[in-house]
């Protein structure tokens, strides 16, 4: 059987005035190197997903792997993307969490996949326009700003217990995305988590204790979902991932269309399906929920190699490296200190993804309806506002995120009811 690749050029070099598209690749050792890279790219924000909310890393980097492969596999090797772990799911595990535990938390994973598998059908047979006009860019903003500012007292919390080297790892982190540039200035979070690990090793705050039980091959540890239809409010509580993951995979399809001058717009729905089957999968088996990855984007735009390729041999690696149980355990020895660093500047840099749709959609902020959907709902996320409700306890996130839809469309249709708008 042909593999689906043919090879660019030579195989070997890329001219400043070309890139190697999806269906192209460079020689099998410089494709297996590019895998490589993009291992890397995703392997600082992946692990620290498990991490934060104590899910196993090892069944986080298989179900990562995994769901990289299906995806290339529903897009039909047509669009370079890796599936890491997402962040926008940290509020809502933790609220979860609280109730009913870690299998409490995968069965919200599992619904936000279903519905985002749901939507990526519907986006196949009906376009994109829907979502445009349900989550304009001043609302898709707000949601995934406030999505990140939300967690910032997790970071604080962390960052408390040992601020030393909580600063240094900050420190590496600014100084990394401003002194290099290329492949490590993208990677100024991993590049955080290293420098800020070798400082807790010389502070004695790293504990080795399980790594030495650990195998270096195995199946990861399976934890399954326990579905509860009277934990309603936390399910309400996961429903505006849905909106973020809509708008992160959009927005990969149109980034990477635009690196390669290519309409990948009808691949939106197949993107969205893939991602949510992958989350689907991952919260089935204990594994964190999955995302495509700006970092990965960035790796393609400094090489300017698109292969999708290079992303199977990422998807195996990320499986070969999800067996070893004793890169997980090497994984959770990562203290708080180091956590509550790289999170300041991580959850920060969420919300700023939110600001970001904002600025590149020249969002009007001197229009009234734009200034409180935005506001409003920022409040209502960053202060976590919560409310009660017969008996359920809605959070920051859904109080924000329905604010943010109620208040625009409200204000629009008043707007246009007075031809105001």
């Amino acid at each position: 059987m042909a593999l689906p690749w043919s090879l660019h050029g030579d195989g070997r070099t890329v001219d400043a005035t070309e890139i190697v598209a999806p269906e192209e690749r460079l020689t099998w050792p410089r494709t297996i190197g590019l895998g490589g890279q993009h291992v890397v790219a995703m392997f600082g924000a992946t692990f620290l997903v498990p991490i934060i909310t104590g899910f196993p890393p090892s069944t986080t980097l298989l179900f990562s792997g995994i769901g990289t492969l299906l995806f290339l596999i529903i897009t039909k090797n047509r669009l370079p993307s890796y599936l890491g772990s997402s962040f926008a799911f940290l509020a809502p595990i933790a609220a979860a969490q609280d109730v009913g535990g870690m299998p409490l938390a995968l069965s919200g994973i599992v619904v936000v996949g279903v519905l985002l598998a749901i939507v990526g059908v519907i986006v196949n047979l009906a376009g994109t326009r829907w979502i445009d006009a349900l989550l304009p860019p001043v609302v898709s903003g707000a949601i995934v700003a406030l999505i990140g500012f939300n967690l910032a007292p997790a970071a604080r919390d962390n960052f408390a217990e040992a601020p030393l080297t909580a600063i240094i790892t900050l420190a590496a982190v600014v100084l990394s995305a401003v002194l290099f540039r290329g492949l490590l200035g993208r990677l100024s979070i991993f590049v955080g988590v290293v420098v800020g690990y070798v400082a807790a090793l010389l502070l004695g705050e790293v504990d080795f204790g399980a790594v030495g039980d650990a195998a270096w091959v195995g199946l990861p540890t399976f934890t399954a979902p326990a579905f509860d239809p009277g934990a309603l409010p936390v399910y309400l509580g996961f429903l505006p991932v849905v909106l973020a993951l809509i708008a992160e995979n959009v927005g990969h399809v149109k980034g990477v269309g635009q690196l390669t001058g290519r309409n990948l717009d009808p691949l939106t729905g197949r993107a969205l399906f893939a991602d949510g089957l992958s989350t689907v999968l991952a919260g089935l088996g204990g594994g964190s929920a999955t995302t495509t990855y700006g970092e990965n984007i960035g790796v393609m735009s400094a090489t300017r190699v698109f292969s999708t390729a290079a992303y199977w041999v990422a998807g195996v690696v990320a499986i070969v490296l999800g067996l070893s149980p004793k890169i997980g355990a090497v994984i959770f020895t990562i203290p708080p200190g180091v956590l509550g660093g790289v999170t300041t500047a991580l959850y920060g840099l969420i919300g700023v993804i939110g600001i970001r749709i904002w600025v590149e959609n020249k969002v009007d902020f001197s229009r009234p309806k734009n200034q409180l959907t935005a506001g409003i709902a920022l409040i209502m996320g960053i202060a976590d506002f919560t409310l009660a409700l017969g008996g359920a306890t809605f959070g920051g996130i859904i109080l924000g995120t329905v604010a943010a839809i109620v208040v625009y469309h409200l204000m629009s249709a008043v707007g246009r009811a007075r031809g105001t708008d």
